[in-house]
């Protein structure tokens, strides 16, 4: 994805909280789409390879969730996370984190981060496919910025971090002012 492009529209298979549902597990199936996500609002997206692993746990989405003021006071409505993840696994991991102003979106099926065009596989982890990290700024659907590590391959032997950081947002949004109108 480049910015200017639209992103896919896809429908996301969420679970939420329905306490009207009997018995100790009262959630039940969502679908949201794209437009769900991302129509009339301008938002920050960031994906990432998956929960529970050490430098998506230990700092990128932490790192987020502390931003979160700051980036929000720049003109963003919401803040998501994305991982090709089901929607049981991103609800436990957003709970162990006690996230509270960062959103998680389980792409489950990969669906959106192929469509993204950042779907890599990581068999030498033993992952299969999961996302590239990245990150965007998507206003009404549009992509006003697109931030990507460097070095996206298959198998990648390293895991960069640092283009799509709290603080390269939190730049990029103090450096364009013009595009802090929501």
């Amino acid at each position: 994805m480049k910015t200017g492009e639209t992103v896919p529209f896809v429908t996301f298979q969420t679970r939420v909280r329905d306490d009207s549902l009997p018995g100790p597990n009262p959630y039940r199936w969502q679908p949201m789409t794209s437009d769900d996500y991302f129509k009339h609002r301008r938002v920050l997206l960031f994906s990432l390879p998956g929960a529970f692993t050490p430098t998506c746990t230990t700092y990128q989405l932490p790192g987020f969730e502390a931003a979160a003021v700051g980036l929000k006071a720049l003109g963003l409505d919401e803040i998501y996370c994305i991982s090709v993840n089901d929607s049981f696994v991103m609800n436990q991991w957003a709970k162990s984190l006690d996230l509270d102003m960062v959103q998680v979106i389980p792409d489950g099926s990969g669906e959106f981060t192929e469509r993204m065009g950042m779907l890599v596989r990581k068999d030498n982890l033993g992952f299969g496919a999961r996302s590239w990290r990245y990150a965007a700024i998507v206003n009404d659907g549009v992509i006003e910025a697109w931030f990507e590590e460097p070095g996206r391959v298959d198998d990648c032997p390293s895991d960069p971090y640092g283009a799509t950081s709290p603080q390269s947002i939190l730049d990029w949004l103090r450096d364009n002012p013009a595009k802090n109108a929501a």
